[in-house]
């Protein structure tokens, strides 16, 4: 499991990174504005951030219902460019007050590098 920044600048603990190819999860929210569907094809983009980075996300099929801008998502794929990711599942949150555990546990300021 990654978070967006853990993509760009490596794991926190030991700054490793993922390499093209490498299939993975990432989490975090998603970016009001970068979402872009075409209803033609059903090919989607949209952006992962967190706070320490942003992501480029493409996916190709329905989102799940609940799938809004700026809530927290897992994207299941492979990276495929530095900052990019083809998924092939993505999962969104069940209502308001839940966030995937992967996505609070990596998006607190140990983890980000944020001020609390």
């Amino acid at each position: 499991f990654y978070t967006p920044g853990e993509i760009i600048y490596g794991k926190t603990e030991t700054r490793a990174l993922p390499h093209t190819g490498q299939r993975l999860r990432v989490g975090g929210y998603v970016q009001p504005g970068s979402l872009q569907r075409d209803p033609q094809t059903l090919d989607v983009r949209f952006k992962l951030y967190d706070a320490r980075g942003v992501v480029d996300v493409s996916y190709k099929g329905i989102l799940p219902d609940l799938f809004r801008e700026g809530q927290g998502v897992v994207a299941q794929g492979v990276l495929d460019g530095e900052r990019h990711i083809t998924a092939q599942q993505v999962l969104a949150k069940h209502d308001e007050n839940y966030t995937p555990p992967e996505v609070k546990n990596a998006m607190t300021p140990e983890k980000t590098g944020a001020q609390p």
